[in-house]
């Protein structure tokens, strides 16, 4: 980087001792002159930072191009006006479905146990057969909802996919993830261990929360849903 060359400083100098006992009257034609001067003392100095800044901005420029590559790359108006939504969709068909399927089981349960003891046994035989019927009917929503599950996972591995590429082509690592703001409810969650179902061999077992029943006071297990 440049420096400023000596005589620039000797002339500033002169002109400022020049100048130091005019009590503040200063013409235009002393502005100019300083400006003058001033300028021919940068005139090395803003040639040898140029080039620097010149090649920072084109690296800034390049690498803001290259983000909005891999942004495109990534195509989020698709996963957000497509993907998404259409596992939302599917989603609520599983539940619309399995709360149909569940209904219909149950109600036909019912009927079962409230037949009539007194019915003809042929009677009785052919109208718990269309019940079980009914039932049988009600559990091939499974095969639907496995469909649906299917489509709602392989988009979500389409995301990943695309989410993962990002981020390698970043070169983001795991340590620069920044920490995640814990809301009210997932502190309540944690708190309370309101983790929802767990798989198999996750969360706590029966007999882990039997224990903890029968050793804990009242007012221990009161907190539980407090």
């Amino acid at each position: 980087m440049g420096a400023l060359r000596k005589e620039d400083v000797a002339g500033l100098i002169t002109f400022l001792e020049q100048n130091k006992d005019r009590d503040g009257d200063v013409t235009l034609n002393d502005v100019i002159d300083l400006a003058e001067m001033m300028t021919g003392s940068m005139h090395e100095f803003l040639g040898a930072v140029q080039p620097t800044i010149t090649a920072e901005l084109t690296a800034i420029a390049g690498e803001i191009s290259r983000l909005k590559t891999e942004i495109l790359q990534l195509r989020p108006n698709d996963m957000k006006d497509n993907q998404i939504p259409e596992a939302g969709r599917e989603l609520d068909a599983i539940v619309e479905a399995t709360e149909s399927a569940t209904e219909t089981i149950m109600e036909s349960a019912e009927k079962i146990m409230a037949a009539d003891d007194d019915m003809d046994p042929a009677e009785y035989r052919a109208f718990v057969n269309d019940k079980m019927i009914e039932m049988f009917e009600a559990c091939a929503f499974q095969d639907i909802t496995g469909q649906r599950i299917s489509k709602v996972v392989s988009a979500l591995n389409a995301i990943d996919r695309r989410v993962t590429g990002f981020v390698e082509r970043l070169r983001i690592t795991e340590g620069d993830d920044a920490p995640a703001e814990e809301t009210d409810e997932d502190r309540r969650k944690r708190d309370l261990i309101l983790h929802g179902p767990q798989h198999a061999g996750e969360g706590v077992s029966q007999s882990d929360v039997d224990d903890m029943m029968s050793q804990g006071s009242q007012d221990e297990i009161d907190k539980l849903f407090g």
